[in-house]
């Protein structure tokens, strides 16, 4: 009976005590979720997987750098001085086109043939006009040697009386001298020769006054043969001009506004365009951005699919179109086969030599001048960090580097953008 009692007391403290316990142990075993998930909260996720074979490394080294510009829409085009452009030379008619664009001409080749009515009427009135003129050229010049020949027929008398009256007077003189001829008989005869001395003089004059308004009238006659001459040759060569010729030798270009048979064209109309076999240029399109580095004379090489030609820069267009600017340049080098005016080329154009830098393949996204973020990848080769890399003056394959990379790193230069939340990468 005592052992039954003595289990039946109360114990309080020590109910106390478990309750304790379970909330000591509540208490850690919620700190320690706590703290479990603080750390899986702070954990960064795994580092994304990227297939190697679907980017594009390089590695930075050192070295020259040439930097170049490149266009892909050039194309050839004829040089200024290779254009000859065959305007009409009245208002005339087409009446037949012998050759087409594209086919090769000479000096001698007719390209077409126009025709004007009012031409021939023309060319007739000048002939005429040249035959009249010299006709009175003839008939003034026959009437002044006429004119002439009576001055000279007097001339010859007056000469004549003079010679018989200077030698009287010089046999009077004698005579006088001698005191076999009067004073007054000397001086008689001298007055005579003095006066025949003078109209001698007057004849001679009168000669030369003569001839001299004689040349005028005749020069004055022959401009008028002249004006007629001139306007005879000027409608010759406008006939000519009905058979439309190239003075050089090239192909026969596309106009504007291609002719056709029947077609009215009026004095100036360019009816012909020859362009001179051999003389091309290559047109490069250069975004705006590029072209202020160009420079005249810069080297460059063109590429017409067939053959790299080299050249240098001649001209650079002032003007912006579409965001290019024009870059013309000369041809240093023989044409190849096939090459024609509006051939696609491509171009490019040497900037400038730079020595001793370091420099890697450009991205496919940044700009010269700037600072990139790139993707270095691990020595191992299984993985890339992204770096921060400063960047200079740029070429079109390569970029220079100025901080950021050393030589023999290597960085990937694909297109990035889906991976700019996470600084590393894995490679597989």
């Amino acid at each position: 009976m005592l052992y039954c009692w003595a289990m039946d007391i109360a114990r309080p403290d020590r109910l106390l005590k478990k309750k304790r316990r379970m909330m000591i142990w509540s208490g850690v075993a919620a700190i320690t979720l706590a703290a479990l998930a603080v750390a899986v909260m702070r954990l960064k996720p795994a580092a994304p997987t990227v297939d190697r074979s679907t980017i594009w490394t390089d590695t930075v080294k050192r070295g020259p750098l040439v930097r170049q510009v490149r266009s892909s829409t050039g194309v050839l085009a004829p040089r200024e001085d290779s254009i000859e452009l065959i305007p009409a030379q009245t208002d005339a008619t087409v009446v037949r086109i012998r050759i087409l664009p594209g086919a090769e001409v000479t000096p001698e080749t007719v390209i077409l043939d126009l025709n004007d009515p009012e031409l021939d009427q023309q060319l007739l009135n000048a002939r005429l006009a040249l035959k009249a003129a010299q006709a009175d050229y003839k008939s003034l010049q026959a009437q002044l040697e006429s004119t002439l020949m009576d001055k000279k027929t007097a001339a010859a008398q007056v000469n004549a009386s003079y010679a018989q009256d200077q030698l009287q007077a010089q046999t009077d003189k004698a005579l006088y001298d001698l005191g076999v001829l009067s004073g007054l008989a000397y001086e008689k005869s001298k007055s005579t020769a003095d006066q025949l001395t003078a109209q001698h003089r007057l004849s001679q004059e009168q000669l030369a006054v003569n001839r001299k308004a004689i040349a005028i009238q005749l020069a004055s006659q022959q401009t008028k043969i002249d004006q007629a001459q001139a306007l005879l040759d000027l409608y010759e060569k406008q006939e000519r001009a009905l058979e439309v010729r190239s003075t050089i030798a090239g192909t026969l270009a596309p106009l504007a506004t291609p002719l056709q048979v029947g077609q009215h064209v009026t004095a100036g109309t360019s009816v012909a365009e020859v362009i001179q076999s051999g003389k091309l240029k290559a047109a490069l399109q250069i975004a705006e951005t590029q072209a202020r580095d160009i420079q005249l004379g810069q080297p460059a090489s063109i590429d017409t699919h067939n053959g790299v030609i080299p050249g240098h820069v001649t001209r650079i267009d002032p003007a912006v179109v579409n965001g290019t600017r024009t870059v013309d340049v000369q041809l240093d080098g023989p044409l190849p086969p096939g090459a024609v005016p509006q051939l696609s080329v491509d171009g490019t154009i040497d900037l400038e030599r730079m020595s001793d830098v370091l420099y890697v393949g450009r991205p496919a996204l940044g700009n010269e001048n700037s600072t990139l973020s790139l993707f270095k990848v691990d020595p191992d080769g299984k993985g890339a960090t992204r770096v921060s890399v400063k960047v200079g003056r740029a070429s079109v394959n390569e970029i220079q580097v100025l901080s950021g990379l050393k030589e023999g790193d290597t960085v990937i230069l694909s297109d990035m953008s889906r991976w700019d939340s996470v600084d590393r990468i894995r490679l597989e």
